[in-house]
């Protein structure tokens, strides 16, 4: 007889993959100049932020869904304006690659996202300089060097873009662990875009109207309204389908579908667009830094083993996200210690970005992979242990197997 709920826990999973990866696709397609043909990623963002805040905007003062968060104007001065200047400059450096490297490619580079945040933590002095989680950084970037040098169409802009990108998404986590964790906000992911998309829709505005409005007035642009309405749609049900996974599967379960979604995701893109190009050297490369990512990991769940006491279950793996809840009824911190110095680059007051869309996640949330932002292991302990371990090993396999049969489907070349 078919479990119900377990099959309803892979349809979460395959929303998911498909959403996350169906985003990149489609914003690649209308930006680029050789398919949709419109080259301006900040307008796009900014449909994104206007479209993301005004239904958030619905969802709290119209329908009354969510109750919004106590917000004074000197937190939302001293933190929320700062946090959504760099948010939305991750979104516009990140959006402004696709239009000069392969989406395979960015998905490489975004293996980068914990060096930046380790780095700009211990300049910012959040956290200490620790040689085990050092030497994993530097394997991490090796592996990326590697990559970029297999590259065949290696584009210095684009990946100065997006390497810009990612180091401006790690500021807007440390800033926010610094900033928010001190005022104790606790946000959910309606009332994130509440506060955020609206401030980040007026910092691009300033970008938009130097850069982008000159040209869109001079040249003869496609305008089509329902590709770019499904567009803001696909990546406004891409965050909530995030939340859906996370309360339905766990910490495990998800990383490794995140995974499995990136390797798909680098296939799609060579179908998909034929000028992208994958060799020898970029499937090495990516192999290594996801060697360095894994051990990072590995080291987190030993700290937090370690340093945490076993609490009771959640609750949350076999409940969903219900939308009717209040905002202090959702995602309510663990206790955390966060001066113990793990190394660890996120708080209880992180709410972070899926890199395809402007997207919160939960507080107490980490980049782990950089290219997936997914729960972090010291989130809930107990999750690592009780999460199902069918699903994670099933995940896990089909992982291994579109692994494989991508190194073979494609014909590799290996570049001196």
């Amino acid at each position: 007889m078919i479990n119900r709920s377990l099959l309803l826990t892979y349809l979460y999973l395959l929303i998911y993959i498909t959403l996350s990866s169906g985003v990149i696709l489609y914003n690649k397609w209308v930006l680029s100049p050789k398919y949709f043909n419109f080259p301006f990623p900040i307008t796009l963002t900014m449909i994104h932020m206007g479209f993301s805040g005004a239904v958030a905007f619905f969802l709290i003062r119209v329908f009354k869904v969510v109750t919004p968060v106590k917000m004074t104007f000197r937190v939302y001065a001293t933190c929320v304006i700062p946090i959504s200047a760099f948010f939305a400059s991750s979104l516009w450096f990140g959006n402004t690659a696709y239009l000069h490297i392969s989406v395979a490619f960015i998905q490489m580079l975004k293996a980068l996202m914990p060096v930046a945040t380790f780095v700009v933590a211990v300049l910012w002095g959040t956290d200490k300089l620790r040689w085990d989680v050092f030497l994993n950084m530097v394997l991490v970037s090796v592996g990326v060097v590697i990559s970029s040098y297999g590259e065949i169409h290696f584009n210095v802009i684009g990946t100065v873009y997006q390497v810009t990108g990612i180091f401006a998404e790690a500021l807007r986590l440390v800033l926010t662990q610094v900033l928010l964790q001190k005022k104790g906000l606790t946000l959910n992911p309606i009332t994130s875009l509440y506060y955020i998309a609206p401030c980040s829709f007026v910092f691009l505005f300033v970008p938009w109207y130097f850069l982008e409005k000159p040209g869109m007035e001079v040249s003869q642009i496609q305008f089509n309204f329902w590709i770019f309405f499904s567009n803001a749609i696909c990546a406004l049900l891409l965050n909530f389908s995030i939340f859906l996974v996370i309360g339905r599967t766990g910490a495990v379960t998800v990383r490794v579908a995140g995974v499995l979604k990136d390797w798909i995701l680098i296939a799609l893109s060579t179908v998909i667009f034929p000028e992208s190009t994958i060799t020898g050297l970029n499937i090495i490369g990516y192999a290594i830094a996801l060697c360095g990512v894994v051990l990072y990991n590995y080291l987190k769940v030993k700290e937090v083993r370690a340093s945490q006491t076993p609490e009771s279950i959640p609750d949350r793996i076999t409940k969903e996200w219900k939308l009717e809840k209040k905002s202090s009824d959702l995602y309510t911190p663990d206790s955390i210690n966060d001066d113990n110095g793990s190394g660890s680059n996120a708080s209880n007051s992180d709410f972070v970005m899926d890199e395809e869309a402007p997207s919160f996640l939960r507080p107490g949330c980490l980049i782990l992979a950089g290219h997936s932002k997914i729960p972090a292991l010291h989130e809930n302990f107990q999750q690592v242990k009780d999460a199902n371990p069918s699903i994670c090993f099933s995940t896990l396999k089909a992982f291994f197997c579109f692994a494989g049969i991508t190194f073979f489907r494609f014909n590799f070349v290996l570049v001196a």
